[in-house]
């Protein structure tokens, strides 16, 4: 690829679907997991597992790597910098706890894009205008049992992110207890990208509920651009009957 740095920002720009997975060992089925969901539409690919070893990440984010390169999408490494490093991850996602982010771009260098968590307006405005950080999640929108005692931060914190001006000019997504359901409802706040776990994790066919979510987000994404093309065409006549 000619130039990786400009090709992983314009996919991120794409990205509407973003699945955080665990490494299957349960189920031994990785690489014939992640080719599922990513043929149903995942743009992004998270490996998160926190029950495994250094080095069983690692060899589980070489199968993440070559699955996501095949099917030209993104992948990511969760809080762990080092190991993004190690494992030459294009992304990087750090929670509110994690290693600031002007710490990880010291060490990441200029290329590796950096996540960031947040979970109320302030935060995400934060990260809006943090130039280091490509972009960002809301959430958990409801409670989840991948963040035990973290209470939902609700649907409406979704909408007051998705109303202001800032949030318009970096990819953000709405994250926590999303699925197929739910996912209609954070679309209907203003979110048009979203986070799931369980929705394609615990699904009997993973790549259809992956297609099913990402149906919604497009569908969502078009109501979206016609809805600013409506304002545009508004403002114009606005103008022309001055």
């Amino acid at each position: 690829m000619p130039d990786t740095r400009r090709w992983t920002h314009e996919r991120l720009g794409r990205a509407r679907l973003y699945a955080c997975v665990d490494a299957r060992a349960q189920h031994g089925d990785l690489p014939e997991f992640l080719d599922a969901i990513l043929l149903g539409g995942v743009d992004i690919v998270q490996l998160r597992d926190s029950s495994i070893s250094v080095a069983e990440e690692l060899a589980a984010l070489a199968i993440v790597r070559e699955r996501c390169q095949a099917h030209e999408a993104l992948w990511a490494v969760n809080d762990r910098v080092d190991i993004a490093l190690a494992a030459g991850a294009p992304i990087v996602h750090l929670g509110q706890a994690d290693m600031p982010v002007e710490v990880a771009r010291g060490l990441l260098g200029p290329d590796v894009v950096i996540g960031r968590s947040t979970h109320s307006p302030e935060q995400a405005r934060q990260a809006a205008h943090d130039v280091e950080v490509g972009y960002f999640a809301v959430g958990p929108v409801w409670p989840t049992p991948t963040k035990p005692g973290r209470p939902g931060i609700g649907v409406q914190v979704v909408s007051e992110v998705a109303a202001a001006p800032w949030s318009q000019h970096k990819p953000w997504f709405a994250i926590g207890g999303v699925d197929s359901t739910s996912v209609r409802e954070v679309m209907r706040a203003g979110a048009t990208r979203a986070v799931v776990v369980r929705a394609v994790t615990q699904a009997d066919s993973p790549e259809h509920a992956a297609r099913e979510l990402r149906d919604v987000l497009a569908a969502a994404q078009a109501d979206a651009a016609a809805g600013h093309a409506a304002q545009v065409f508004d403002a114009a006549t606005a103008g022309e009957t001055v």
